[in-house]
């Protein structure tokens, strides 16, 4: 295996990503991050048939003296949940996990965060090792340290800030993500070049093709570069109390559609994570900022048709009322003395976090006056 392509994350607990294939099978590197004789290999019901024995198998040779646990949750958004949260804290007791024991988070974003959380909560925080098996989850949620579980009102809002200790993204697994999933990923990729990157994003227009087909060199590189981005944003701010809102551009509306689908995403009729946030860049984010004349009308087309192009959805489901939307969106952890707060932009490239934004132009964007 070729040495991986690695992000250095600094701060005040610096930890290391690495992206490159057949990194789920390197028990050496795996085990390193693992200080103690207990480790929690938390899955869902979709990876684990394809990667949690092979894991857990590298784990074991690696470091025979330790005990591996393997607690598999239902997959799905909606199962995000402070049940399934219950669930995981009852595995680790199960475990007999102590201080220094280890949660490995195999899966995706539901995964990671949840992961994240129950590590954060057990004996008041142990080691977290983030192994992420989709695009969205190796360029977004694996990496910062944001953890969190939805409840009914919206989403993420039960969690904490809980770094992990490493990240390995293997990008061999990508492989074996269903093309919608692809896309859903290329999502998040799109909003860095969209926040901060021209270059990178006319890199993702001219690079297509390559990056819809699983390519190994073009998605190396894309996640790569999102997380050289994200970690420069995360050192600066590692608790989101300014520059890292950013990371949240399309995330407000985004939420707030996938509150109101009741987190559904399995349903073929309602959109995923990276398909709503997708339809936030646009609504109200880009859009509004064109209305309100902070940005060229021309730039938010662009955004529009490189969207479509990888096949993401600019508009909001049928049968989701904006009144109700924008009732989702005041829940959103980013607003102030409850004002409602966006990311919105100056251009592609140029993202600002906008406060006190009149719900009423809010609905306009959306059609509704």
């Amino acid at each position: 295996m070729s040495a991986p392509r690695t992000v250095d994350v600094g701060g005040d607990a610096p930890y290391r990503i690495e992206i490159g294939p057949g990194l789920l099978a390197d028990g050496a590197r795996l085990t390193t991050h693992a200080r103690g004789r207990h480790a929690l290999l938390l899955t869902d019901s979709h990876v684990a048939p394809l990667y949690a024995a092979a894991v857990e198998a590298a784990l074991r040779d690696a470091r025979p003296e330790l005990r591996v646990a393997i607690h598999v949750m239902p997959a799905g958004e909606a199962h995000k949940t402070l049940a399934s949260f219950g669930a995981v804290i009852d595995a680790l007791a199960a475990l007999g996990a102590t201080r220094d024991a280890t949660v490995y988070a195999l899966g995706g974003g539901v995964v990671g965060d949840l992961a994240g959380f129950a590590a954060a909560c057990w004996m008041r925080g142990v080691d977290c090792v983030q192994l992420p098996t989709t695009l969205l989850s190796m360029v977004d949620s694996s990496v910062g340290g944001k953890t969190a579980v939805d409840i009914p009102q919206g989403k993420n809002l039960v969690g904490a800030f809980h770094p992990p200790r490493a990240v390995f993204a293997d990008t061999a697994a990508l492989r074996t993500l269903p093309p919608r999933e692809l896309r859903a990923g290329l999502t998040e990729v799109i909003k860095y070049g969209a926040i901060r990157d021209p270059r990178f994003f006319e890199w993702l227009d001219t690079e297509r093709e390559a990056l819809l087909a699983g390519d190994h060199r073009a998605p190396a590189e894309a996640i790569a570069r999102s997380c050289e981005h994200k970690a420069g944003i995360v050192e600066r701010d590692p608790l989101e109390k300014g520059e890292r809102a950013l990371l949240n551009l399309g995330h407000t509306f985004g939420h707030a559609i996938e509150a109101e689908q009741g987190y559904s995403g399995d349903d073929r009729d309602a959109l995923v994570h990276g398909e709503a946030v997708a339809v936030g860049m646009v609504l109200p984010s880009a859009r509004l900022s064109a209305r309100l004349g902070m940005a060229p009308d021309a730039d938010t087309q662009r955004l529009r048709s490189l969207l479509l192009d990888y096949g993401l959805p600019v508009d909001v489901p049928a049968g989701l009322a904006p009144d109700a939307l924008l009732a989702r969106m005041r829940l959103d952890k980013k607003n102030l003395a409850g004002r409602l707060r966006l990311v919105l932009w100056r251009g592609i490239g140029r993202a600002e976090v906008v406060p006190d934004v009149d719900e009423a132009q809010v609905l306009e964007v959306l059609g509704t006056r």
